[in-house]
C-alpha cells in the first residue's frame, strides 16, 4: 500500500480525492489529508498563481513527510471583477477560510453588475511532488454564472453562489449537485482526472 498526502485539512476535499482515486479504479492507494501525519510548519502560500501555490503547499508536505504529496490551490475568478478574488478566494473578507463572509463580500461586490455579465469560472491547480522530486502540474477550470444569492447546502466555498455552464446541471448551483455529479463536471475533478496515470503508476510502484 502506497500512501498519498493531500495538503489539507478539509474533509470534502479529502473525500473528493478519495472518490477520484477509487472511481478510476486505482487500489493499493491509502489517500490521507494532514490530520492523519505529524503536524509540521506549512509555508506560507505567496504565490501570485494557482499553480505556485500549489506546489509551495506539495513540495513543503514531501519535503516534511517523505511521502508522495498532493497539493490543491482553487478559488473563483469573477469576470466582472477582473479575474478576482482568484487566489485570495480563501481570505477575500479578511479571514481565512470564513466561507458565509467571503460569499456575502463576493455578492456585496458585483451587486449591480446585470445577470449577462455574471460569469466567471472556478480555477483549481493541482501539484503531485514525490519523494524523488519529481513534479506534475495540472489545472482544471469550470465555467459558470454567479448568483445573486446562495443556493443549496452541498459543497463549500463559492459552491452556493455558482451555476455551472454544463447542461446536466441543469440551472443548479455546484451546492445543489451530488457529489458524484460535481466530480465529473468540477474545476478539480478535472485537474485530478488529469493525475490518475500518476497517481496509478504510484499505486503500483
Amino acid at each position: 500500500m502506497t500512501t498519498v498526502l493531500l495538503a489539507s485539512r478539509n474533509a470534502k476535499k479529502l473525500a473528493e480525492l478519495r472518490r477520484v482515486v477509487a472511481a478510476a479504479g486505482i487500489t493499493g492507494l491509502d489517500v490521507v489529508g494532514l490530520d492523519d501525519v505529524p503536524e509540521y510548519p506549512e509555508e506560507p502560500e505567496t504565490g501570485a498563481t494557482f499553480e505556485e501555490n500549489a506546489l509551495i503547499k506539495a513540495r513543503s508536505g514531501a519535503a516534511a513527510t517523505g511521502l508522495a504529496c498532493l497539493a490543491d490551490d482553487s478559488g473563483i475568478s469573477v469576470d466582472a471583477l477582473n479575474g478576482m478574488p482568484g487566489v485570495l478566494s480563501a481570505r477575500w473578507s479578511g479571514r481565512h477560510g470564513d466561507d458565509t463572509a467571503n460569499n456575502d463580500l463576493l455578492l456585496a461586490q458585483i451587486a449591480d453588475v446585470p445577470a449577462e455579465r455574471r460569469g466567471g469560472a472556478f480555477v483549481s491547480a493541482c501539484a503531485l511532488v514525490l519523494p524523488t522530486g519529481s513534479e506534475t502540474v495540472v489545472r482544471g477550470e469550470w465555467r459558470g454564472t454567479i448568483l445573486p444569492e446562495p443556493r443549496g447546502a452541498n459543497g463549500f466555498g463559492y459552491d452556493p453562489l455558482f451555476v455551472p455552464d454544463d447542461e446536466v446541471a441543469q440551472g443548479r448551483s455546484s451546492a445543489e449537485l451530488s457529489g458524484a455529479e460535481k466530480d465529473a463536471l468540477s474545476h478539480r475533478g478535472k485537474a485530478l482526472a488529469q493525475l490518475v496515470p500518476a497517481l496509478r503508476e504510484l499505486s503500483q510502484g
